[in-house]
């Protein structure tokens, strides 16, 4: 009886004398949650399809999150379409998008250009809102791509749509001047800031195999995916603080780790052009959590 009761102490003593240890272990490896975003991409809205009413319940059902998103990412194609259109159809489009934001959205949010938002008609190549000017006029833009920290973390807003080579269609790449500007960005960006990278076209998505393609001849078009993917991986390579990239554009949605970052191209806000799903891909948007040890946790919510 006795040694019972002496092991007893000493199991309570060592108890004791364990639990500092184990609190600040879990002080050093905890974890915190510094920001909650919703990605909306793919939107294209017009003044049909039911589309005003569909896009205003999204943002109320990404509004009533709990806890509510700090941010909406908008990822492009933010309009129908613009182009070659009439400038009266794309003036009405954009009314119709500042007026649902204005009267329907708390939220405050990011923009990135998709390639819907472009206007391309030949005809109007002479015009100063030729290309992607009147949407960035549209959306208080100084620059198509640019960067910003918002709590511990960094976020990089590219442009990845860019004229081909005829002039006549559009190519996912960067392009010299942004990649040399991405590189910088990188590079002045302290290496314990986690970066969050979002583009309309992804860099790197598998969905492209499950288009109609014929069996063994895949064919990945330029307007697809980024031309310049292996040379943008090669760099976030160089950055282990990249750790979250963001795209649209296909309207179906997946994941692909690739060397520790996670890219996601999310479903659109308007599934199959605002007639059910694309695919197995319901209407929908990201959510995710940050933390600030440069982990998150990511869902897709088809509201």
């Amino acid at each position: 009886m006795k040694r019972r009761s002496v092991l007893k102490n000493l199991a309570g003593l060592s108890g004791l004398l364990l639990a500092p240890s184990i609190s600040m272990a879990n002080k050093l490896t905890a974890k915190t949650k510094v920001m909650r975003i919703a990605h909306l991409t793919d939107i294209h809205l017009k003044d049909d399809f039911n589309a005003p009413k569909k896009f205003t319940k999204c943002l109320h059902h990404v509004q009533q999150q709990h806890p509510k998103p700090d941010l909406i990412l908008n990822g492009g194609d933010i309009v129908y379409d613009m182009n070659k259109e009439q400038l009266t159809t794309i003036d009405a489009q954009w009314k119709l998008v500042q007026g649902i934001m204005k009267q329907e959205c708390s939220i405050p949010v990011q923009y990135c250009l998709g390639n819907h938002d472009i206007w391309w008609n030949e005809n109007n190549k002479g015009q100063a809102i030729y290309g992607k000017q009147y949407a960035m006029d549209q959306l208080k833009l100084s620059s198509p791509y640019y960067s910003f920290i918002k709590n511990g973390w960094k976020f990089i807003i590219l442009d990845s749509v860019h004229l081909d080579i005829d002039n006549t269609w559009y190519i996912g790449k960067l392009g010299e001047a942004q990649f040399s500007w991405l590189e910088n960005e990188l590079k002045n960006t302290a290496a314990n800031i986690p970066v969050l990278v979002m583009s309309h076209i992804p860099i790197l998505t598998a969905t492209l195999m499950i288009e109609d393609n014929i069996i063994n001849k895949w064919e990945m078009l330029g307007g697809d995916m980024h031309t310049d993917t292996a040379k943008i991986i090669k760099l976030f390579y160089q950055h282990p603080n990249v750790k979250l990239c963001l795209s649209g554009h296909i309207h179906l949605r997946d994941k692909v780790l690739y060397n520790g970052v996670t890219y996601i191209c999310n479903g659109a806000v308007s599934g199959a052009w605002w007639d059910g799903n694309k695919r197995e891909t319901a209407p929908g948007y990201g959510l995710i959590d940050l933390y600030s040890d440069g982990t998150f946790d990511e869902h897709y919510i088809n509201y």
